[in-house]
């Protein structure tokens, strides 16, 4: 089975505003991700810019099929 993290985010903007999320969902690669590396993917994923600040909460690993065809970016 495959692992996705399942979690709750906060992102303020460098130049202002901010971006929410909850039971916000990623492939990844393995059972275990740290708060910052999390923190780094969803930025990369989204292609966000000019990012400040990130917080990540509520962090859960769930065992469920990866929905990209493609695979997981490392």
């Amino acid at each position: 089975m495959q692992h996705r993290v399942l979690f709750d985010f906060e992102i303020a903007f460098s130049n202002g505003g901010g971006l929410r999320g909850w039971d916000f969902r990623l492939d990844i690669p393995g059972a275990y991700i740290d708060e910052d590396a999390l923190a780094r993917h969803v930025v990369e994923d989204l292609r966000l810019l000019m990012v400040g600040q990130v917080r990540v909460e509520n962090v859960r690993i769930i065992q469920e099929a990866h929905k990209r065809a493609a695979g997981v970016a490392a």
